[in-house]
């Protein structure tokens, strides 16, 4: 897939936050517990079991829910390119997913050919699926990849294009952004407080900033790897 044969109207740039289902490892009911402590046993073998529950059950999507849903698509508007991001979000995930799918499906526009996200490969396009399992919902077409032959999977990574095929580095999206001199409005907030800050005071606007933040910013770090001008202030309109 050539980055500059892609319409980039025909891409949806997504980014999720998600939570622990319980605040702390204790909630988990007497079926639960043994299944996470042989997994972190496993997966954390130098951590406590619950230790590793408050820092890592989150990412699992076996033990977790997606808790905001960031979406980002380009459009144009009298001859100007916008860039409108927005979220889904709320404390039903069968809900918050249902409109994600709706937007992936709208019919009344082209459906979104290709999803774009950073790790999305490894980590926001498989969660997605599974919890949409877990939430007796359909996966959309362009999610599932039951079937498909690689070349038809139409997933970008950015995590991927910027390794080059070297399969052991790791860069985060905020460091790719830095390289190619693109300026973040990320602010001392990261992805290892969301879960912290949830518990502490629920959905605010600061995690909703949080995740648009991230999609704006993988939009601006798409246009740099195909060598074209970064959005204004003016081409981005956010909603929550």
């Amino acid at each position: 897939m050539r980055l500059t044969k892609l319409s980039l109207e025909e891409i949806l740039f997504i980014d999720i936050e998600t939570v622990p289902l319980y605040s702390s490892f204790q909630q988990l009911d007497n079926a639960g517990q043994p299944l996470w402590i042989k997994k972190a046993q496993q997966r954390y073998p130098d951590m406590d079991s619950e230790e590793a529950y408050e820092q890592k059950a989150g990412i699992h999507a076996e033990f977790s829910k997606v808790l905001i849903t960031g979406c980002g698509f380009f459009h144009k508007s009298d001859n100007q390119l916008i860039f409108r991001a927005k979220t889904f979000h709320g404390e039903n995930e069968k809900e918050l997913l249902e409109g994600f799918i709706q937007l992936i499906d709208q019919s009344k526009r082209k459906s979104f050919r290709v999803l774009c996200a950073h790790n999305g490969k490894e980590f926001d396009f498989p969660f997605l699926c599974r919890r949409m399992l877990v939430n007796g919902l359909n996966i959309p077409p362009v999610l599932d990849l039951a079937g498909k032959k690689p070349w038809e999977v139409l997933h970008l990574d950015t995590l991927e294009l910027w390794k080059f095929g070297d399969r052991k580095h790791y860069t985060s999206l905020e460091l790719m952004a830095y390289t190619l001199g693109i300026p973040s409005a990320k602010s001392s907030f990261n992805g290892s407080m969301v879960h912290e800050a949830y518990r502490s005071y629920g959905i605010r606007r600061e995690l909703l900033d949080y995740c648009l933040d991230d999609v704006v910013l993988l939009a601006q770090v798409f246009l740099k790897l195909r060598n074209e001008p970064l959005l204004s202030s003016e081409q981005i309109i956010r909603t929550h």
